[in-house]
């Protein structure tokens, strides 16, 4: 009798901490029509790429490493738990965005813009607007999920995020996007 009554104790308190983890802001957002996910790629050791780096050979890129993959594959982990199926996933041309969105979410298309522009302040602009206005233009479905760089994440939405951390943006009845919160998945 002992045992039965802790077997459902533990399923009580398995089931608590399940409503509990689904009831956080940010699932909840993602479970809005029209919501949007800006994600920092993944673990990807070193700061820059190297000056010589190629969009067309990895090998010339700072890339994920397997803590960054790893990272990558939980994220896509926690959207399944959470039952969120995601949309459309945009990524930057770099490998370390395009790994990222490939093991969280099977699939990926390139995006230019995604990729920012240090150095390049009109074209960083002409990015961040091209951006904003397909975030603009999400308006129904499974969220559109963007995968980026930290510097892109800060200019779309403000905040600034590490490795793997992402931005949840809802759509607000007026077709404005907010942030509704952030998570870092580890």
């Amino acid at each position: 009798m002992r045992f039965v009554k802790h077997v459902v104790a533990c399923l009580l308190l398995a089931l608590v901490a399940s409503v509990a983890h689904g009831a956080d802001p940010v699932w909840e957002a993602l479970q809005s029509r029209g919501s949007v996910v800006v994600l920092r790629h993944s673990f990807a050791p070193g700061g820059f790429d190297p000056p010589d780096a190629r969009l067309d050979d990895c090998s010339t890129q700072r890339n994920l490493d397997e803590s960054g993959r790893q990272q990558a594959r939980q994220i896509g982990e926690a959207f399944q738990q959470n039952g969120i199926a995601v949309g459309t996933v945009l990524s930057s041309p770099r490998c370390r965005c395009l790994d990222t969105a490939r093991l969280a979410f099977g699939r990926v298309q390139s995006w230019d813009p995604l990729q920012g522009a240090l150095n390049d302040t009109e074209l960083r602009r002409r990015h961040v607007d091209e951006i904003k206005k397909a975030i603009a233009e999400h308006r129904d479905g499974p969220p559109l999920v963007l995968v980026t760089h930290g510097s892109v994440v800060a200019d779309l939405t403000g905040v600034n995020v590490r490795m793997g951390e992402f931005v949840v943006l809802r759509r607000a009845a007026d077709g404005t996007h907010s942030v509704a919160g952030r998570l870092y998945v580890d």
